[in-house]
């Protein structure tokens, strides 16, 4: 398989992922949170400190003693999965959004191992709605996704846009 010339530039945004979500946990575990507390940033904007043992937004935040393992197995397949999908790339948009859910992912799945949750710490909340707590790992997943939505939705546009010729000379 020959890789895209972009595949490293998707590795070293996963890379960069994982050293600022690792070290912002360290800074809020080690230096912030000592004892844990709500500290109020702004008025819809806090740093708190939560573990969560699911997923995304909480779902299947229980004490269960197989989540930790069940959940660092999917990331791990997930993340061998993704490995794919970027040594094909051919927009830097898609190696960006790849490496983004990458390093998101790798970033969460070393909190399980090391922990058997995840560290959440950013907490936002406006006009009575509390959005759930979340980390940097959460912030680039949903961007890699959000960014990987829009980039298939406009690539489908402009295949469907190529493939009934428009915008090409047809020499007729």
């Amino acid at each position: 398989m020959k890789l895209s010339p972009l595949f490293g530039r998707g590795l070293a945004l996963s890379a960069l992922i994982v050293v600022l979500d690792q070290v912002s946990k360290w800074w809020i575990l080690e230096r912030l949170m000592m004892p844990p507390r709500v500290i109020e940033v702004t008025s819809y904007f806090n740093l708190v400190m939560t573990w969560n043992r699911g997923v995304s937004f909480g779902l299947f935040n229980n004490d269960s003693p197989y989540n930790a393992l069940i959940l660092s197995i999917v990331a791990v397949v997930i993340v061998g999965l993704l490995l794919i999908w970027p040594a094909r790339a051919r927009q830097p948009i898609m190696a960006y959004a790849l490496g983004s859910v990458i390093g998101g992912a790798f970033g969460n799945l070393i909190d399980r191992i090391r922990f058997g949750a995840v560290a959440d710490f950013l907490d936002f909340h406006l006009w009575g709605y509390h959005w759930p707590a979340f980390n940097v790992a959460d912030s680039a997943i949903t961007i890699g996704v959000a960014l990987l939505v829009i980039d298939s939705v406009f690539s489908a546009a402009e295949e469907r846009r190529s493939d009934r010729g428009v915008g090409r000379e047809t020499g007729e």
